[in-house]
C-alpha cells in the first residue's frame, strides 16, 4: 500500500475515522486536496457509509475553518418550509411568520454549508440554490431585496443524480454546478479488513461506556463479517456489534452467534455474500469456495463427535443443520429425515470440487433447471453458472424450457 500522507493521517485522527482500505484512503485524500480550493463538492455513497465526515474534513482543512459550518438534512425539512429554512423570510410573508428570520445561507456567510440528501430538494428550491452557486445572490421568502452571501457548498446524496436528471427530478444545470469535484465514499462491504477493525472499535466503545465485559470475535466470525454485504453499511455494523456487546458480554462471538444476530432479508434468510452484480467472477468463485469450506468443517466436526461416541441427539444435529442452512440456504445439505444420522451418513467428507458440483446440481433441481433462478440462489452470475455446468459436465438438457422464458 502507498504511503499515507500526513494530512490524511491527521484527518483520520481528528474525526476518528477507522480503516485503511485503499478506497477509503483515496476518498479522504481527495477531500484533503480539494479543501483549500473553493470549489463545490458532491459526496456520493450508500446510506450509512459515512458521507458526513467528508464535508467536515473539507471545512477543517480549508481557508474557511474559522467560520461557521452548518449541516442541513434536506430530506428532513418539509417542502413548505425549506425555502424559509435555507434563505430566511420576512415578517408576515406567510401564516406564522410573526418576525423576520435569517436562513442558513445568511447565518453561514463566509463559512461552509453541508446539504445532505440534496436530491430531496424541491425543484423550486433547486432553482434558488443554482442562483446562489452562480452569483452568490438569494432572496428571502416574502422579500424583493437581493442579498449576497459568500459561502462554500458541499452536497451529499445516496441517489444517482444523473438518473434523477433523466427522470426530471433534478436540474441538470444544478447537478453540474454541484459536482465540480466528486468524492465517492466506498460501501462497507468494499472495505474488506476494515470491517473487523470497526467491529472491535465499536465493541470497545460500548464496553467502556456501559461498563460491560468486553467481547471478542473468533476468526470464523471475522471472516463471516467480511463476506456479509452490509446493506446498512457502517451504521448497521455498529448496531449489530452493540447488540452482541450487550447480550453476549464477556463471550467470544462465533460465526454462528454472528449469523443469528443478522436481520433477515425479504426472503426470510440472512445473506453472507454480496449481490452477484457487485462482484467479479474471481470473487464469486472465492465466496463459493469459502462457503463450501465452512460446510465441510461443520460436517467434519459432526463426524468427530460421532466417532468419539458422543450422542449428538436429534436436537444438536438439527441445530447444526439449521446453522449450515442459514449460513448458505442453497448449500447441498439436507436433513429432511427424522432418523438420527449414522456414521455412514458423514463418513465420506466430500472434496471441494464435489461439494461445489453438488451445490450447483441441487440448485438446478430445485428450480426445475431454470439457470437464472439457480444463479441467483447461488449468488453467482449466469455466466459463471454456465461455465461451471460445462466444467463439471452437468446435464444441460434439464430445464431448457425454463431458460427460454428468460430470453
Amino acid at each position: 500500500m502507498d504511503k499515507i500522507s500526513d494530512n490524511v493521517l491527521k484527518a483520520k485522527q481528528r474525526f476518528s475515522i477507522i480503516g485503511n482500505s485503499p478506497a477509503l484512503i483515496a476518498a479522504i485524500e481527495r477531500a484533503v486536496k480539494v479543501a483549500p480550493i473553493d470549489l463545490s463538492v458532491l459526496v456520493t455513497g450508500e446510506s450509512g457509509s459515512g458521507k458526513e465526515f467528508f464535508p467536515k474534513i473539507i471545512h477543517a482543512f480549508g481557508a474557511r475553518k474559522h467560520k461557521k459550518y452548518i449541516a442541513v438534512n434536506c430530506g428532513a425539512i418539509p417542502e413548505g418550509t425549506i425555502d424559509s429554512e435555507l434563505f430566511g423570510h420576512e415578517k408576515g410573508s406567510f401564516t406564522g411568520a410573526i418576525s423576520a428570520r435569517k436562513g442558513y445561507f445568511e447565518e453561514a456567510d463566509g463559512g461552509t454549508i453541508f446539504l445532505d440528501e440534496v436530491a430531496e430538494l424541491p425543484m423550486t428550491t433547486q432553482a434558488r440554490l443554482l442562483r446562489v452557486l452562480e452569483t452568490g445572490e438569494f432572496l428571502k421568502v416574502g422579500s424583493s431585496v437581493v442579498q449576497k452571501t459568500d459561502i462554500r457548498i458541499v452536497a451529499a446524496t445516496n441517489v444517482n443524480l444523473l438518473k434523477a436528471v433523466e427522470k426530471g427530478r433534478f436540474r441538470e444545470d444544478l447537478y453540474y454546478r454541484l459536482s465540480t469535484v466528486v468524492i465517492n465514499v466506498p460501501s462497507l462491504h468494499d472495505r474488506g479488513e476494515d470491517i473487523p477493525l470497526l467491529a472491535r472499535k465499536f465493541a470497545a466503545d460500548f464496553s467502556e461506556k456501559y461498563l460491560t465485559a468486553p467481547i471478542t470475535f473468533s476468526e470464523d466470525a471475522r471472516r463471516a463479517m467480511t463476506l456479509y454485504r452490509w446493506p446498512g453499511n457502517v451504521r448497521q455494523l455498529k448496531n449489530i456489534v452493540e447488540q452482541l456487546a450487550l447480550f453476549e458480554a464477556g463471550n467470544e462471538i462465533t460465526r454462528r452467534i454472528f449469523i443469528e444476530t443478522l436481520p433477515l432479508d425479504y426472503s426470510g434468510a440472512s445473506s453472507l455474500v454480496a449481490k452477484p452484480h457487485d462482484v467479479s467472477y474471481e470473487t464469486e468463485r472465492e465466496m463459493l469456495w469459502q462457503l463450501v469450506y465452512a460446510m465441510r468443517n461443520d460436517i467434519a466436526e459432526l463426524r468427530a463427535k460421532i466417532d468419539g461416541k458422543e450422542n449428538p441427539g436429534m436436537t444438536s444435529t438439527y441445530s447444526a443443520a439449521q446453522s449450515l442452512i442459514k449460513y448458505h440456504p442453497d448449500a447441498a445439505v439436507s436433513y429432511e429425515s427424522t432418523d438420527e444420522p449414522t456414521i455412514e451418513d458423514v463418513e465420506a467428507t466430500p472434496t471441494l470440487e464435489d461439494s461445489e458440483k453438488d451445490a450447483i446440481a441441487s440448485a438446478l433441481r430445485r428450480n426445475n433447471g431454470n439457470k437464472k433462478l439457480a444463479a441467483q440462489q447461488l449468488n453467482i452470475s449466469q455466466r459463471t453458472l454456465y461455465r461451471k455446468i460445462h466444467e463439471f459436465g452437468l446435464d444441460l438438457t434439464e430445464g431448457s424450457e425454463s431458460d427460454n422464458d428468460e430470453q
